[in-house]
């Protein structure tokens, strides 16, 4: 009868009176494209894609068009002495080069064909929460059709680059700053259990994100139908930032935006 050796997964392995060996880190496709190395990187073309984009369709504005949580970012850094379109930008970068600089110390193996399969799965996302939302809309108001995003205003070009501006700024101010700086106050200071914790930073972080698409120059009128699907929409991706990671959050909400532009504007 042959033997099998243990599997890299294995608790330990020791004998009588030997050190018992740390468990191995299973470098899987799941738990490698969840880390801040890899959401870092995979929202890195996110960010030059906005940016130059943004500086290309503004060049003939008197006033140039960008993502509401972007700006917002911007006028904090502005009240701190950063001013300029590119701040905000560079600060990201920063924060995301030291990230990925301390998480180097874990020795996670970089393989390009995970960034493909996040491309891949953020798509596949997008398109299952837009028709599970939908059809949630439909069944809660009657067979409503939201109306879709107006981009006759500032144009497709500005609004397809809005959209990649959304998936990031958006999902890093409402995602990692709202929701997970709730969470922590909840958690550290209210004493709140783990999961209830989670649960009230989200319904609270979904209500914000649906309230502020209805606040601007180009801002979709109020009604029912579309706050909800924005709340639910706001509440999946709180789930999805949970489970997937951030890059997978930022990729799903910049390719859904994409698609309703692309496709139905």
């Amino acid at each position: 009868m042959s033997s099998q050796s243990p599997s890299p997964t294995t608790a330990s392995a020791s004998t009588p009176g030997s050190p018992t060996l740390p468990t191995p880190v299973a470098h899987t496709y799941a738990s490698l494209t969840r880390t801040a190395t890899y959401s870092f990187l995979a929202a890195l073309p996110l960010l030059v894609f906005y940016e130059v984009g943004a500086l290309l369709v503004n060049a003939d504005r008197a006033f140039a068009i960008r993502v509401g949580a972007d700006v917002w970012i911007k006028q904090f850094l502005a009240r701190l002495g950063a001013t300029g379109h590119l701040a905000l930008a560079a600060v990201v970068l920063l924060i995301g080069i030291a990230v990925f600089v301390w998480e180097r110390k874990k020795r996670l193996p970089l393989r390009p064909r995970y960034f493909a399969g996040m491309l891949l799965e953020s798509t596949l996302w997008g398109v299952l929460l837009a028709y599970l939302i939908s059809g949630t809309i439909g069944a809660l108001f009657n067979g409503v059709v939201l109306g879709l995003p107006q981009a006759a205003e500032p144009g497709k070009a500005t609004m397809l680059v809005l959209s990649l501006g959304a998936g990031l700024y958006e999902e890093l101010v409402f995602r990692v700053l709202l929701v997970g700086g709730l969470y922590l106050l909840a958690r550290r200071v209210i004493g709140m259990e783990r999961v209830a914790a989670y649960v009230g930073a989200a319904l609270i972080g979904a209500l914000l994100f649906s309230a502020v698409h209805y606040t601007g120059p180009y801002a979709d009128p109020l009604e029912l139908p579309s706050f909800t699907f924005r709340f639910l929409f706001g509440l999946a991706l709180n789930a999805l930032f949970l489970v997937r990671g951030f890059g997978i959050a930022a990729w799903t909400h910049a390719l859904y935006d994409v698609m309703v532009v692309g496709f139905w504007s």
